[in-house]
């Protein structure tokens, strides 16, 4: 099958659970490593409290880039081969080194930001982006009129 061929199902239930996930996950990540999240970005919590930022814009926009990146990972885990968790996995893992870890690592070294926010930051993703993988690769969505 040539890329031309290739039919790309979105399974838009996988995709939903997979943006959920990442959502739920990120909160407990950023739990787990907020002292050291905050000090690498020179803030307290009493700031993060009082920045006056609406939290549901960002919950939004975390949930909603979440779906972006699922939806993206599940269209090129399918047209790169079989659709399996692995396939997804590999594929998640792939994107983050090319994307994220290149673009963040470069954004850090300009920025002189610590390694531990990296670490942080951009850990989050490449545990997250497998997840997704995981989860979009796995649910193969059925063809129309495919019975069970």
């Amino acid at each position: 099958m040539t890329m031309t061929e290739a039919k790309v199902r979105t399974n838009y239930w996988a995709i939903a659970v997979a943006a959920v996930a990442c959502f739920v996950f990120e909160a407990v990540w950023y739990s787990v490593f907020l002292q050291t999240w905050l000090d690498g970005i020179g803030r307290t919590r009493q700031w993060l409290m009082a920045s006056g930022m609406n939290e549901y814009v960002q919950y939004g926009t975390a949930l909603v880039s979440a779906a972006v990146i699922a939806a993206g990972i599940s269209c090129l885990t399918q047209l790169t081969g079989a659709q399996t968790a692995a396939r997804g996995i590999k594929t998640g893992a792939l994107l983050w080194l090319g994307f994220v870890a290149t673009t963040w690592t470069t954004e850090y070294v300009f920025e002189v930001k610590p390694v531990s926010l990296l670490g942080v930051n951009a850990g989050f993703w490449l545990v997250a982006m497998m997840g997704m993988g995981a989860i979009v690769g796995g649910w193969k969505k059925k063809a129309k009129g495919a019975r069970t």
